[in-house]
């Protein structure tokens, strides 16, 4: 019997084939400690090639409850990472569909956690874009109240996930990341976005940018998930936001990481509209990670970029920017 491989802990991973689900699966799958389950609505999935010999795949369908209760007795995991959501990545969802996909199939998902004789601990990973914006940067217990649809789907699982783990009595993490970007970002995305239509030489429209907004590589906020996973915190319901804990106007993010990648982008700030329940100021307080996890962002974002450029544009020559942030 292959003992170390029974000492693996299970984690069913979901939303693997998104940009933080990604870096999430390769993490852990680099990781000789775990044994990763990652249902997928489609296996075909060209991604799945580079992880087969150490992911366990599986086909599922959120919304299919009798599917949803299969996996979990096959895959019977300790850790539970929901990472699967709807309304970020075109093709965009409609409003109803949304809602359905993000507090419905959550909750199923939750529903056939509390059935497990051994509960898993569950992974929620939620949004910044989920809180009342206010004008500093946002606490773990500022309300929940935004009219964002994807935040305000969210925030309706957020909270509905805190309320089903009070009553059932199973451990419950819920992850609320703000603005990130890194490898496998896209699907119409910002960074992606500007680093296609420089690479295609033809001008970007974009909103004014005065909107203040805490940005992060995506490694990082991956990092702090699996900090959660090994964490050995015993607190039924715990809440951790994730992000740079910097505030900078959009125009002025774009701008630097134009400048440390010699990028030459054709701009046209003013010409797009923000979405009109866009929060115009969301920035992370990360002093209760910092502090309970011991987790900060370490990767300077403009080389999160450069990295997400090798892999969609490689054509696009680069200048290489510093690895780390200045001020780590």
């Amino acid at each position: 019997m292959d003992h170390a491989h029974n000492d693996r802990r299970k984690v069913l991973l979901t939303g693997a084939s998104g940009t933080l689900g990604f870096n999430i699966l390769s993490k852990l799958a680099a990781d000789g400690r775990f044994l990763v389950v990652a249902p997928l609505r489609n296996l075909g999935w060209s991604g799945i090639r580079q992880f087969a010999d150490r992911v366990k795949f599986m086909e599922l369908d959120l919304s299919d409850t009798v599917h949803t209760a299969q996996i979990f007795e096959r895959a019977s995991p300790e850790i539970v990472v929901h990472c699967a959501a709807s309304g970020l990545r075109p093709p965009r969802a409609s409003w109803f569909d949304l809602m359905e996909f993000n507090v419905v199939s959550t909750m199923r998902l939750f529903q056939m956690n509390c059935r497990l004789d051994k509960p898993s601990h569950f992974i929620y990973l939620s949004t910044g874009l989920a809180y009342r914006e206010q004008t500093r940067p946002l606490r773990e217990d500022d309300p929940l109240e935004s009219l964002h649809p994807y935040g305000a789907s969210k925030a309706a699982a957020d909270l509905m996930l805190q309320a089903a783990a009070a009553e059932f009595n199973r451990r419950l993490t819920i992850l609320r990341p703000f603005a990130f970007t890194g490898i496998h970002d896209g699907g119409g995305r910002l960074f992606p976005l500007i680093l296609e239509a420089t690479a295609q030489r033809r001008k970007l429209n974009l909103t004014a940018g005065t909107q203040v907004r805490d940005f992060c590589a995506v490694n990082d906020i991956a990092s702090a998930v699996i900090r959660v996973i090994e964490s050995d915190e015993d607190s039924l319901i715990e809440k951790f936001n994730l992000g740079s804990g910097v505030e900078w106007p959009l125009r002025c993010v774009i701008e630097d990481v134009c400048r440390q990648l010699q990028l030459e982008l054709d701009v046209s700030f003013g010409e797009s509209r923000m979405h009109p329940f866009e929060p115009t100021y969301s920035v992370a307080d990360i002093s209760h990670v910092s502090e309970k996890l011991a987790w900060s962002p370490e990767t300077n974002l403009a080389f999160a970029i450069w990295e997400l450029a090798r892999d969609i544009v490689p054509s696009l020559e680069l200048k290489k920017p510093a690895r780390y942030r200045a001020d780590v």
